[in-house]
Protein backbone atom coordinates (compact mmCIF):
# COMPACT_ATOMS: atom_id res chain seq x y z
CA UNK A 1 0.00 0.00 0.00
CA UNK A 2 1.18 3.46 -0.73
CA UNK A 3 1.54 5.94 2.24
CA UNK A 4 0.63 8.95 1.47
CA UNK A 5 2.92 12.33 3.20
CA UNK A 6 0.98 13.69 6.11
CA UNK A 7 1.10 17.80 5.66
CA UNK A 8 0.16 20.37 8.32
CA UNK A 9 -0.22 23.60 6.49
CA UNK A 10 0.01 26.76 8.25
CA UNK A 11 -1.22 30.32 6.94
CA UNK A 12 -0.07 33.77 7.42
CA UNK A 13 -2.40 36.82 7.55
CA UNK A 14 -0.37 38.76 5.59
CA UNK A 15 2.38 37.29 3.38
CA UNK A 16 3.19 34.10 3.53
CA UNK A 17 1.88 30.18 3.69
CA UNK A 18 4.23 27.09 4.63
CA UNK A 19 3.33 23.52 4.15
CA UNK A 20 5.70 20.80 6.87
CA UNK A 21 5.99 17.03 5.65
CA UNK A 22 6.30 16.58 9.80
CA UNK A 23 6.94 13.22 9.76
CA UNK A 24 9.89 13.79 7.60
CA UNK A 25 11.88 16.40 9.32
CA UNK A 26 13.58 19.55 7.75
CA UNK A 27 10.93 19.07 4.58
CA UNK A 28 9.34 22.24 5.15
CA UNK A 29 8.66 24.95 2.36
CA UNK A 30 6.51 28.00 1.98
CA UNK A 31 5.64 30.19 -0.54
CA UNK A 32 3.59 34.02 -0.99
CA UNK A 33 -0.25 33.28 0.38
CA UNK A 34 -2.33 32.71 -2.78
CA UNK A 35 0.74 30.36 -3.96
CA UNK A 36 0.39 26.52 -4.65
CA UNK A 37 2.91 25.73 -1.29
CA UNK A 38 1.91 21.97 -2.16
CA UNK A 39 3.59 21.83 -5.14
CA UNK A 40 6.48 24.41 -4.14
CA UNK A 41 6.84 21.57 -0.96
CA UNK A 42 6.70 18.70 -3.62
CA UNK A 43 9.51 20.18 -6.01
CA UNK A 44 11.71 19.57 -2.98
CA UNK A 45 10.78 15.94 -2.35
CA UNK A 46 14.24 14.89 -4.47
CA UNK A 47 16.19 17.22 -2.90
CA UNK A 48 15.07 15.73 0.91
CA UNK A 49 15.22 12.61 -0.64
CA UNK A 50 19.51 12.84 -0.75
CA UNK A 51 18.74 13.58 3.23
CA UNK A 52 16.75 10.59 3.42
CA UNK A 53 18.76 8.30 1.88
CA UNK A 54 22.03 9.58 3.45
CA UNK A 55 19.99 8.80 7.31
CA UNK A 56 19.35 5.29 5.88
CA UNK A 57 16.18 5.67 5.00
CA UNK A 58 15.90 6.25 1.23
CA UNK A 59 13.96 3.43 0.01
CA UNK A 60 11.54 4.27 2.48
CA UNK A 61 10.85 7.75 1.89
CA UNK A 62 11.02 6.50 -2.08
CA UNK A 63 7.56 4.66 -1.68
CA UNK A 64 6.06 7.57 -0.57
CA UNK A 65 2.49 8.42 -1.88
CA UNK A 66 1.01 11.95 -2.68
CA UNK A 67 0.98 14.90 -0.11
CA UNK A 68 -1.95 14.70 1.85
CA UNK A 69 -3.13 18.20 4.15
CA UNK A 70 -4.22 16.50 7.39
CA UNK A 71 -4.05 19.69 9.58
CA UNK A 72 -4.37 23.71 8.47
CA UNK A 73 -3.82 25.74 11.38
CA UNK A 74 -3.06 29.87 12.03
CA UNK A 75 1.00 30.72 11.25
CA UNK A 76 2.67 33.19 13.98
CA UNK A 77 4.49 36.32 12.91
CA UNK A 78 7.78 34.23 11.93
CA UNK A 79 5.62 32.25 9.77
CA UNK A 80 4.33 35.12 8.03
CA UNK A 81 7.03 37.15 7.76
CA UNK A 82 10.28 34.34 7.22
CA UNK A 83 8.39 31.55 5.78
CA UNK A 84 9.03 29.57 8.65
CA UNK A 85 6.84 26.80 10.53
CA UNK A 86 5.96 27.98 13.67
CA UNK A 87 3.48 25.78 14.51
CA UNK A 88 3.39 22.50 16.28
CA UNK A 89 1.15 19.41 14.47
CA UNK A 90 -1.10 17.80 16.43
CA UNK A 91 0.79 14.21 15.68
CA UNK A 92 4.05 15.34 17.27
CA UNK A 93 2.27 16.30 20.73
CA UNK A 94 2.37 12.34 20.59
CA UNK A 95 4.59 10.01 22.25
CA UNK A 96 7.03 8.53 19.32
CA UNK A 97 8.23 4.81 19.17
CA UNK A 98 11.51 3.89 20.16
CA UNK A 99 12.21 2.84 15.80
CA UNK A 100 10.10 6.82 15.04
CA UNK A 101 12.35 8.65 17.22
CA UNK A 102 15.90 6.78 15.64
CA UNK A 103 14.39 7.55 12.09
CA UNK A 104 13.89 11.47 13.38
CA UNK A 105 17.15 11.67 14.99
CA UNK A 106 19.13 10.29 11.69
CA UNK A 107 17.23 12.48 10.03
CA UNK A 108 18.52 15.20 11.92
CA UNK A 109 21.92 13.93 11.76
CA UNK A 110 21.96 13.67 8.01
CA UNK A 111 20.71 17.34 8.25
CA UNK A 112 23.55 18.32 9.94
CA UNK A 113 26.12 16.40 7.62
CA UNK A 114 23.94 17.63 4.93
CA UNK A 115 24.55 21.38 5.47
CA UNK A 116 28.27 20.93 6.69
CA UNK A 117 28.98 19.02 3.15
CA UNK A 118 27.45 21.66 1.15
CA UNK A 119 29.21 24.57 3.50
CA UNK A 120 32.69 22.78 2.07
CA UNK A 121 32.42 22.69 -1.44
CA UNK A 122 30.33 25.83 -2.36
CA UNK A 123 31.80 29.44 -3.22
CA UNK A 124 32.52 31.87 0.04
CA UNK A 125 31.11 34.59 -2.12
CA UNK A 126 27.76 33.69 -2.90
CA UNK A 127 25.22 34.80 -6.14
CA UNK A 128 23.66 37.89 -4.93
CA UNK A 129 19.18 38.13 -4.45
CA UNK A 130 17.67 39.95 -6.17
CA UNK A 131 18.07 43.41 -4.37
CA UNK A 132 21.93 42.66 -4.02
CA UNK A 133 21.91 41.39 -0.68
CA UNK A 134 22.45 38.15 1.48
CA UNK A 135 25.06 36.72 3.56
CA UNK A 136 27.72 35.15 2.01
CA UNK A 137 28.92 31.45 3.27
CA UNK A 138 30.91 31.40 5.86
CA UNK A 139 28.58 34.13 7.93
CA UNK A 140 25.73 31.44 6.79
CA UNK A 141 27.64 29.15 8.97
CA UNK A 142 27.76 31.11 11.57
CA UNK A 143 24.59 31.66 11.57
CA UNK A 144 23.10 28.79 11.18
CA UNK A 145 25.19 26.71 13.84
CA UNK A 146 24.95 29.85 16.16
CA UNK A 147 21.28 29.93 16.40
CA UNK A 148 20.80 26.08 17.47
CA UNK A 149 23.60 26.11 19.65
CA UNK A 150 21.95 29.25 21.47
CA UNK A 151 18.36 29.36 21.16
CA UNK A 152 17.64 25.40 20.56
CA UNK A 153 20.00 22.95 21.97
CA UNK A 154 19.42 24.60 25.35
CA UNK A 155 15.69 24.04 25.62
CA UNK A 156 16.88 20.11 26.72
CA UNK A 157 19.78 21.25 28.55
CA UNK A 158 22.18 21.54 26.18
CA UNK A 159 24.83 24.50 27.03
CA UNK A 160 28.23 24.96 25.07
CA UNK A 161 29.78 28.53 24.39
CA UNK A 162 29.21 30.15 21.01
CA UNK A 163 32.71 29.30 19.80
CA UNK A 164 31.89 25.87 19.73
CA UNK A 165 30.48 26.65 16.51
CA UNK A 166 34.16 27.55 15.16
CA UNK A 167 35.69 23.99 16.45
CA UNK A 168 34.67 20.96 14.32
CA UNK A 169 35.62 18.97 16.58
CA UNK A 170 33.76 20.32 19.52
CA UNK A 171 30.58 20.77 17.19
CA UNK A 172 30.58 17.30 16.49
CA UNK A 173 30.42 16.43 20.73
CA UNK A 174 28.04 19.17 21.06
CA UNK A 175 25.93 17.11 18.28
CA UNK A 176 26.21 14.19 20.35
CA UNK A 177 25.40 15.44 23.31
CA UNK A 178 22.53 17.25 21.64
CA UNK A 179 20.75 13.95 20.17
CA UNK A 180 21.21 12.61 23.34
CA UNK A 181 19.54 15.19 25.08
CA UNK A 182 16.56 14.82 23.10
CA UNK A 183 16.47 11.44 23.30
CA UNK A 184 16.07 11.65 27.24
CA UNK A 185 13.64 14.11 27.02
CA UNK A 186 11.51 11.74 24.97
CA UNK A 187 12.17 8.84 27.10
CA UNK A 188 11.24 10.75 30.58
CA UNK A 189 7.98 12.44 28.63
CA UNK A 190 9.67 16.36 28.71
CA UNK A 191 8.68 18.67 26.69
CA UNK A 192 11.54 20.74 25.56
CA UNK A 193 10.82 23.70 27.25
CA UNK A 194 7.36 24.83 25.31
CA UNK A 195 8.06 23.26 22.61
CA UNK A 196 7.40 19.55 21.56
CA UNK A 197 10.58 17.35 21.44
CA UNK A 198 9.22 16.12 17.59
CA UNK A 199 8.84 19.95 16.64
CA UNK A 200 12.46 20.83 18.10
CA UNK A 201 13.71 18.01 15.80
CA UNK A 202 12.08 19.48 12.91
CA UNK A 203 12.87 22.72 13.56
CA UNK A 204 16.61 22.35 13.86
CA UNK A 205 16.42 19.34 10.57
CA UNK A 206 14.45 22.59 8.69
CA UNK A 207 17.03 25.16 9.74
CA UNK A 208 19.92 23.06 8.48
CA UNK A 209 18.34 22.05 5.32
CA UNK A 210 17.13 25.34 4.39
CA UNK A 211 20.17 26.95 4.31
CA UNK A 212 21.87 24.29 2.77
CA UNK A 213 19.55 24.71 -0.14
CA UNK A 214 20.56 28.37 -0.36
CA UNK A 215 23.66 27.43 -0.45
CA UNK A 216 23.07 25.56 -2.95
CA UNK A 217 21.03 27.46 -5.21
CA UNK A 218 23.34 31.00 -4.42
CA UNK A 219 26.60 28.83 -5.20
CA UNK A 220 29.11 30.32 -7.77
CA UNK A 221 31.44 27.84 -8.17
CA UNK A 222 30.09 26.32 -11.77
CA UNK A 223 30.15 30.25 -12.71
CA UNK A 224 33.18 30.64 -12.36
Amino acid sequence: MVKHVRVMVERGKKKRIVASAFDWPGWDRSTTLGGDVLAVLDTYRHRFAKVAELAGYGREFSRLGALEVVEQVEGIGMTDYYGVSGRTATAERGSMTEADLGRKLALLRASWSTFDDTAARVSAELRKGPRGGGRERDRIIQHVNGAEIHEFAPKVGVKVSLETRDDPEALSAYRDDFADAIRGHHVRGEPARSWAVQFLIRRCAWQMLDHAWELEDRDLSDAR
